[in-house]
């Protein structure tokens, strides 16, 4: 198929393609379709074209698998309730299980209203793919998701905005998932791609969400599931949080600690080297530098370089808490803490050419900030507390 290009110059997707085919077949206006998918009057013509005219509704309907109910079947099932057979002698006489024939009608509940041709054209119309992106339906919806990226507000805040906004209305709803979809998966036609440079990180694409497999499992690793439960309310001091941050091509590194309860920050200097004896070793001078009672524990995601982890315990009597795969928000004070220490440390440079003296200094620099979660005391203050204890 030929396709069409919008004013930007961007080729227009298949999926996109699809849906001016689908909007156009459900009556939509040149307007509407123009102003819905961002194209010119010419790329439609010529899409409507390529297509041999204006669609029918069926354009996107896949083939009916068999392991679906057909027309015929749902006829059956309809004959079944009228005639006052059970859902399970409906299922013996059609061939399927009487679960399939109970969620098709809606239990009990539902025998006297099913109507075997309006089953039927749901399930059709459920089945058509690509499903169209609520935004490209709800054009107000669009404008005000829009005019919310555009003022810097993220997806969650902007779903969380509009649920909050108009609490009556579940048109004006859209989850922040759908808003990244179609920023990075359905952007033309949806956004503008240039939105993204609203977005914190500010990525042209998504970054792929890994599962963690082919990792390998860290031996006698103890989960965070078995942390003590005083770790999670921060009412006593002494449990951190750590990781690395790392540099470009992944050939430079730097550990981050933080204290859970006063947020302090302590960086260790590892240059190229994230072998699991040079991190445990430089985390293990760290911590060892505090008193007893501020060397509880350490959680840690499940990164191979804290694979010596019993060594370590040993070594400064901390116990390791492994948080579970790709789950960064149990280690939230940590992720933060990159975040800021990103502002010093920007991605892509080489991290090795910072010395212990600069990494000192900017942790002390971060541990000066005052903090609302603090009641705008600083964390060198809540530490300075705790040291004299």
């Amino acid at each position: 198929m030929k396709t069409g290009k919008s004013p930007t110059g961007n080729r227009l997707s298949y999926r996109d393609r699809l849906e001016i085919l689908d909007q156009i077949a459900l009556g939509a206006t040149q307007p509407q379709v123009l102003e819905a998918f961002g194209c010119s009057i010419n790329t439609v013509a010529r899409i409507v074209a390529a297509a041999g005219g204006a669609p029918s509704r069926r354009s996107r309907r896949r083939p009916r698998s068999p392991f679906r109910l057909s027309l015929i079947e749902r006829e059956e099932i309809r004959a079944g309730i009228a005639g006052g057979d059970s859902f399970r002698l409906i299922a013996r006489r059609i061939g399927r299980a009487p679960s399939t024939v109970s969620r098709e009608v809606g239990g009990v509940a539902g025998r006297r209203d099913y109507r075997a041709t309006s089953a039927d054209e749901r399930a059709c119309l459920a089945a058509m793919r690509p499903k169209r992106s609520r935004l490209s339906c709800n054009p107000r919806l669009r404008r005000r998701v829009r005019e919310m990226l555009t003022k810097d507000f993220s997806p969650q805040q902007i779903s969380a905005r509009l649920r909050l906004e108009n609490p009556d209305d579940p048109e004006m709803r859209i989850s922040h998932e759908t808003i990244y979809q179609s920023l990075y998966v359905q952007s033309r036609g949806r956004f503008r791609t240039d939105l993204t440079k609203h977005l914190r990180t500010q990525r042209k694409r998504r970054k792929a969400q890994g599962t963690g497999a082919g990792r390998g499992r860290i031996k006698d690793m103890v989960s965070i599931s078995e942390r003590p439960a005083e770790v999670a309310d921060r009412a006593v001091p002494g449990h951190w949080e750590g990781d690395l941050i790392v540099g470009k091509g992944n050939r430079s590194f730097i550990g981050t600690l933080v204290e859970r309860q006063t947020r302090f920050v302590m960086l260790s200097y590892l240059g190229g080297d994230s072998t699991t004896e040079t991190v445990c070793s430089a985390i293990a001078e760290q911590i060892k530098r505090l008193p007893e009672h501020l060397r509880r524990s350490l959680t840690w995601d499940q990164g191979k370089e804290m694979a010596a982890h019993l060594q370590f315990t040993v070594a400064t009597g901390v116990d390791v808490y492994f948080c579970d795969p790709q789950s960064p928000w149990q280690r939230g004070s940590n992720e933060n803490t990159n975040g800021l220490l990103r502002q010093y440390f920007p991605k892509g440079t080489d991290l090795a050419v910072h010395d212990p003296v600069e990494l000192d200094r900017v942790a002390a620099q971060l541990n000066g900030r005052p903090r609302q979660t603090l009641d705008w005391r600083n964390p060198a203050e809540k530490m300075a507390e705790l040291l004299l204890r």
